[in-house]
């Protein structure tokens, strides 16, 4: 197995201590950390780079599974970040994985906030008051107005506006299509898959099914909504990608980052 290396090892540190931090403080962690709507009393200008390194909280035994979320985004980070940081170096790692956690935030935000713009919309032309829908992005309540409005309307406005983004997954992503770029025909040993599959066909793959996913807006188990920010993984994966083309064309020497 290849050695951890220094960066990988000091990302996975700062994960862990944010995730035991965050479940210790509680809500106030999330609110300080995760990143909001940006119009949202929540939002922080630091949210974007800090959300890439809190995970989903812990706090009862019925959602206890949400651990695996950052047991699942540590192993991709150990086991792609480690390959891709004895090629390139520390520094130039450090900047694409924070480039790539940038660019998920970006393109999660946008679409957050085209859905966000379209409910609005709808409430609107049904002549629903501003001071009414702005009590209800508040309060949750949304009893006055329930006959006027579609719920998938109803719950499109509000979650779009308070539920925060959190998690490594944008900047995996951008880990993981790096790898393929690098290394198209690794063999990769996916669980339940009993067959290795070549990393240039998996990680698209695996973008497309989280692109499906993301316009779907549910989850392909069943109906409702995944919970999962799909499209930040698509804007870590295209972040990664144009990142790579862009030093593939300019052949950037690893020289200039150490």
């Amino acid at each position: 197995m290849m050695r951890m290396t220094d960066t990988v090892k000091q990302l996975l540190i700062i994960n862990i201590i944010f995730y035991i931090g965050s479940n210790y403080v509680g809500d106030i962690a999330y609110q300080l950390f995760s990143e909001f709507y940006p119009e949202n009393p929540n939002f922080r200008i630091w949210q974007p780079v800090t959300a890439m390194f809190m995970h989903a909280p812990v706090y009862n035994q019925e959602n206890s599974a949400a651990i695996m979320h950052l047991v699942f985004n540590m192993f991709a980070l150990v086991s792609f970040g480690s390959a891709l940081e004895q090629f390139w170096g520390a520094k130039k790692f450090i900047f694409f994985y924070i480039s790539c956690g940038l660019g998920a935030a970006l393109l999660h935000t946008g679409f957050n906030y085209y859905q966000y713009q379209q409910a609005l919309e709808l409430f609107q032309e049904a002549n629903i008051p501003q001071a009414q829908i702005n009590a209800f992005l508040t309060t949750g309540d949304y009893n006055s107005f329930r006959d006027l409005m579609p719920l998938s309307t109803i719950e499109q406005l509000f979650f779009s506006f308070n539920t925060p983004s959190l998690g490594a997954s944008g900047a995996i992503y951008g880990l993981l299509t790096a790898f393929a770029f690098m290394f198209p025909n690794a063999e990769l040993g996916i669980m339940f898959i009993p067959i290795p599959i070549k990393a240039k066909y998996f990680v698209p793959g695996l973008i497309a099914v989280d692109l499906f996913l993301g316009f779907k807006g549910s989850s392909i188990f069943g109906s409702g909504g995944t919970g999962i920010a799909h499209f930040a993984h698509i804007g870590g994966a295209i972040t990664g990608f144009v990142m790579m083309w862009y030093w593939k064309k300019n052949s950037f020497n690893k020289n200039r980052w150490n």
